[in-house]
Protein backbone atom coordinates (compact mmCIF):
# COMPACT_ATOMS: atom_id res chain seq x y z
CA UNK A 1 0.00 0.00 0.00
CA UNK A 2 1.26 3.62 -0.90
CA UNK A 3 1.83 5.82 1.64
CA UNK A 4 0.14 8.58 0.74
CA UNK A 5 -2.68 5.67 0.99
CA UNK A 6 -2.13 4.88 4.20
CA UNK A 7 -1.80 8.55 5.41
CA UNK A 8 -5.42 9.09 4.17
CA UNK A 9 -6.61 6.07 6.58
CA UNK A 10 -4.92 7.21 8.88
CA UNK A 11 -6.20 10.59 9.14
CA UNK A 12 -10.04 9.09 9.03
CA UNK A 13 -9.31 6.21 11.79
CA UNK A 14 -8.16 8.73 14.20
CA UNK A 15 -10.29 11.66 13.81
CA UNK A 16 -7.31 13.85 13.04
CA UNK A 17 -7.55 17.86 12.82
CA UNK A 18 -6.98 18.76 9.08
CA UNK A 19 -3.27 19.03 7.55
CA UNK A 20 -3.20 22.99 7.37
CA UNK A 21 -3.94 22.86 11.32
CA UNK A 22 -0.73 20.83 11.70
CA UNK A 23 2.31 22.50 13.55
CA UNK A 24 4.60 23.71 10.98
CA UNK A 25 7.47 25.00 12.92
CA UNK A 26 8.95 24.35 16.41
CA UNK A 27 10.86 22.62 18.95
CA UNK A 28 10.04 19.06 20.85
CA UNK A 29 12.43 17.92 23.57
CA UNK A 30 12.78 13.94 24.08
CA UNK A 31 13.96 12.40 27.07
CA UNK A 32 16.07 9.62 25.58
CA UNK A 33 16.61 6.62 28.27
CA UNK A 34 19.17 3.66 28.17
CA UNK A 35 19.63 0.37 29.63
CA UNK A 36 23.51 0.66 30.60
CA UNK A 37 23.24 -3.35 31.63
CA UNK A 38 22.21 -4.87 28.81
CA UNK A 39 25.64 -4.36 26.91
CA UNK A 40 28.04 -5.41 29.65
CA UNK A 41 29.32 -8.51 28.23
CA UNK A 42 29.53 -11.43 30.55
CA UNK A 43 33.25 -10.74 31.70
CA UNK A 44 32.36 -7.82 32.97
CA UNK A 45 29.92 -8.57 35.52
CA UNK A 46 31.19 -6.69 38.43
CA UNK A 47 30.60 -3.51 36.43
CA UNK A 48 26.57 -3.68 37.44
CA UNK A 49 27.75 -3.29 40.79
CA UNK A 50 29.34 -0.10 39.83
CA UNK A 51 26.94 1.59 37.59
CA UNK A 52 23.79 2.82 37.64
CA UNK A 53 21.36 0.47 34.99
CA UNK A 54 19.70 3.30 33.56
CA UNK A 55 20.45 6.72 32.31
CA UNK A 56 19.06 9.45 30.57
CA UNK A 57 19.54 12.42 28.41
CA UNK A 58 17.96 15.51 26.69
CA UNK A 59 17.63 15.48 23.14
CA UNK A 60 15.76 18.65 20.99
CA UNK A 61 14.02 18.43 17.96
CA UNK A 62 14.18 21.76 15.52
CA UNK A 63 11.74 21.60 12.51
CA UNK A 64 10.05 23.60 10.18
CA UNK A 65 8.20 22.68 7.17
CA UNK A 66 11.13 22.31 4.59
CA UNK A 67 14.48 20.39 7.44
CA UNK A 68 14.69 19.58 10.65
CA UNK A 69 17.65 18.99 13.28
CA UNK A 70 17.77 16.48 15.82
CA UNK A 71 20.63 16.90 18.14
CA UNK A 72 21.53 16.81 21.91
CA UNK A 73 20.63 19.75 24.89
CA UNK A 74 23.98 19.66 26.09
CA UNK A 75 27.90 17.81 25.61
CA UNK A 76 26.88 14.42 27.34
CA UNK A 77 30.13 13.46 27.77
CA UNK A 78 30.19 17.13 30.22
CA UNK A 79 28.96 15.40 33.22
CA UNK A 80 30.53 11.94 33.74
CA UNK A 81 31.34 10.19 37.18
CA UNK A 82 35.38 10.47 37.61
CA UNK A 83 37.31 7.56 38.81
CA UNK A 84 35.63 5.05 35.75
CA UNK A 85 38.03 3.22 33.42
CA UNK A 86 37.76 4.25 29.69
CA UNK A 87 35.58 0.66 28.85
CA UNK A 88 33.33 1.68 31.11
CA UNK A 89 32.59 4.85 30.22
CA UNK A 90 31.96 4.15 26.97
CA UNK A 91 28.93 2.10 28.28
CA UNK A 92 28.01 4.91 30.23
CA UNK A 93 27.70 7.85 27.44
CA UNK A 94 25.54 8.43 24.91
CA UNK A 95 27.64 9.05 21.37
CA UNK A 96 27.07 12.64 20.40
CA UNK A 97 24.72 12.63 17.24
CA UNK A 98 23.01 15.43 15.03
CA UNK A 99 20.52 14.15 12.58
CA UNK A 100 19.63 17.05 9.54
CA UNK A 101 16.82 15.72 7.37
CA UNK A 102 16.30 17.98 4.04
CA UNK A 103 12.37 17.25 3.21
CA UNK A 104 12.96 18.75 -0.32
CA UNK A 105 15.76 16.18 -1.05
CA UNK A 106 14.93 13.18 0.83
CA UNK A 107 18.37 13.52 2.05
CA UNK A 108 19.68 12.28 5.86
CA UNK A 109 22.69 13.72 6.76
CA UNK A 110 23.97 12.46 10.40
CA UNK A 111 27.20 14.05 12.37
CA UNK A 112 28.37 10.95 14.57
CA UNK A 113 31.03 10.79 17.53
CA UNK A 114 32.35 7.26 17.69
CA UNK A 115 35.67 6.61 19.73
CA UNK A 116 36.56 10.71 19.81
CA UNK A 117 36.12 10.94 16.35
CA UNK A 118 33.46 12.94 14.36
CA UNK A 119 32.09 11.39 11.21
CA UNK A 120 29.67 12.45 8.60
CA UNK A 121 27.38 10.42 7.19
CA UNK A 122 24.83 11.16 4.00
CA UNK A 123 22.07 9.06 2.43
CA UNK A 124 18.91 8.66 1.03
CA UNK A 125 15.57 9.34 2.78
CA UNK A 126 14.79 5.32 2.17
CA UNK A 127 11.45 4.11 3.61
CA UNK A 128 11.37 1.80 6.54
CA UNK A 129 9.66 -1.26 6.45
CA UNK A 130 6.61 -0.54 8.84
CA UNK A 131 3.95 -1.85 9.54
CA UNK A 132 1.20 -0.37 11.32
CA UNK A 133 -0.76 -1.23 14.61
CA UNK A 134 -3.93 -0.49 16.02
CA UNK A 135 -3.05 0.26 18.99
CA UNK A 136 -3.18 4.17 20.45
CA UNK A 137 -1.70 6.37 23.17
CA UNK A 138 -1.52 9.54 23.97
CA UNK A 139 2.27 11.09 24.11
CA UNK A 140 2.93 14.86 25.31
CA UNK A 141 -0.73 15.88 24.56
CA UNK A 142 -1.05 14.21 21.16
CA UNK A 143 -2.82 11.01 19.98
CA UNK A 144 -0.30 8.51 18.56
CA UNK A 145 -0.69 5.06 16.64
CA UNK A 146 1.76 2.32 16.96
CA UNK A 147 4.04 0.89 14.21
CA UNK A 148 6.98 -1.67 14.37
CA UNK A 149 9.30 -3.38 12.27
CA UNK A 150 12.41 -5.66 12.75
CA UNK A 151 15.81 -3.93 11.69
CA UNK A 152 18.01 -6.79 10.22
CA UNK A 153 20.67 -5.32 9.17
CA UNK A 154 21.32 -4.19 12.90
CA UNK A 155 19.12 -7.00 14.43
CA UNK A 156 16.99 -5.06 16.48
CA UNK A 157 13.17 -4.54 17.16
CA UNK A 158 11.88 -1.21 16.73
CA UNK A 159 8.81 -0.58 18.07
CA UNK A 160 7.42 3.63 17.62
CA UNK A 161 4.37 5.45 18.57
CA UNK A 162 3.80 8.51 16.04
CA UNK A 163 1.09 11.52 15.64
CA UNK A 164 0.21 12.52 11.96
CA UNK A 165 -0.96 15.95 14.08
CA UNK A 166 2.82 16.41 13.45
CA UNK A 167 3.85 16.60 9.90
CA UNK A 168 6.19 13.31 8.78
CA UNK A 169 9.58 13.22 7.73
CA UNK A 170 11.01 15.41 10.64
CA UNK A 171 12.39 12.62 13.52
CA UNK A 172 13.68 12.04 16.02
CA UNK A 173 17.18 10.19 14.48
CA UNK A 174 16.40 8.10 11.60
CA UNK A 175 13.14 7.24 12.78
CA UNK A 176 11.28 9.57 10.02
CA UNK A 177 9.37 7.47 7.54
CA UNK A 178 6.16 6.97 8.97
CA UNK A 179 2.85 9.59 8.35
CA UNK A 180 3.49 11.55 10.89
CA UNK A 181 6.16 12.97 13.52
CA UNK A 182 7.19 9.91 15.90
CA UNK A 183 6.90 10.96 19.71
CA UNK A 184 8.18 7.61 21.35
CA UNK A 185 10.94 4.64 20.10
CA UNK A 186 11.11 1.44 21.95
CA UNK A 187 14.17 0.01 20.64
CA UNK A 188 14.72 -4.61 21.79
CA UNK A 189 11.85 -4.22 24.53
CA UNK A 190 13.79 -1.10 26.57
CA UNK A 191 17.37 -1.27 25.89
CA UNK A 192 16.98 2.29 24.14
CA UNK A 193 13.63 4.25 24.68
CA UNK A 194 12.72 8.14 23.52
CA UNK A 195 9.44 9.84 24.75
CA UNK A 196 8.66 13.54 23.97
CA UNK A 197 8.36 15.62 26.86
CA UNK A 198 7.12 19.06 25.88
CA UNK A 199 6.21 20.00 22.39
CA UNK A 200 6.09 23.70 21.82
CA UNK A 201 4.69 25.65 18.02
CA UNK A 202 7.03 28.71 17.83
CA UNK A 203 9.13 30.93 15.63
CA UNK A 204 13.06 29.23 14.92
CA UNK A 205 16.19 31.66 15.02
CA UNK A 206 17.31 32.03 11.95
CA UNK A 207 20.56 29.65 11.59
CA UNK A 208 19.26 26.97 14.02
CA UNK A 209 18.71 24.46 11.44
CA UNK A 210 22.33 24.47 9.83
CA UNK A 211 23.19 21.03 8.32
CA UNK A 212 26.44 19.65 10.02
CA UNK A 213 29.59 19.93 7.28
CA UNK A 214 32.33 19.21 10.02
CA UNK A 215 33.71 15.33 10.44
CA UNK A 216 35.35 12.77 8.14
CA UNK A 217 33.34 11.63 5.15
CA UNK A 218 31.77 7.98 5.21
CA UNK A 219 29.21 5.72 4.01
CA UNK A 220 26.59 4.07 6.56
CA UNK A 221 27.79 0.79 5.47
CA UNK A 222 31.64 1.71 6.20
CA UNK A 223 30.30 3.13 9.47
CA UNK A 224 28.55 -0.10 10.68
CA UNK A 225 31.21 -2.09 9.83
CA UNK A 226 33.74 -0.11 11.64
CA UNK A 227 31.04 -0.24 14.66
CA UNK A 228 30.94 -3.80 14.34
CA UNK A 229 34.65 -4.51 14.25
CA UNK A 230 35.59 -2.07 17.28
CA UNK A 231 32.85 -4.33 19.57
CA UNK A 232 34.39 -7.30 18.40
CA UNK A 233 37.81 -5.99 19.53
CA UNK A 234 36.48 -5.08 22.84
CA UNK A 235 34.63 -8.27 22.62
CA UNK A 236 30.84 -7.26 22.98
CA UNK A 237 29.99 -9.75 20.57
CA UNK A 238 28.28 -6.26 18.11
CA UNK A 239 27.34 -4.13 21.62
CA UNK A 240 24.98 -1.07 21.98
CA UNK A 241 24.38 -0.28 18.02
CA UNK A 242 24.50 3.24 17.02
Amino acid sequence: MKPVTIFLMLIFAVGLQPISAQISEGVIQYEVTMDLHRNIPPEREEWKAMIPQFRSFNFELFFNEEESLYKPVEDVEADMPGGRSRGMMRFMRMPRTETHIDKNKREVTVLQDFMGRNYLITEALDIAPWRIGSEQMEIAGYVCMMAWYNDTVLDREITAWFTPHIQPFLGPDRYVTLPGTVLAVDINNGEQVWVARKIEARELPQGVLRKPTRGEKITRTEFDKMVREQMERMGTGGGRRF
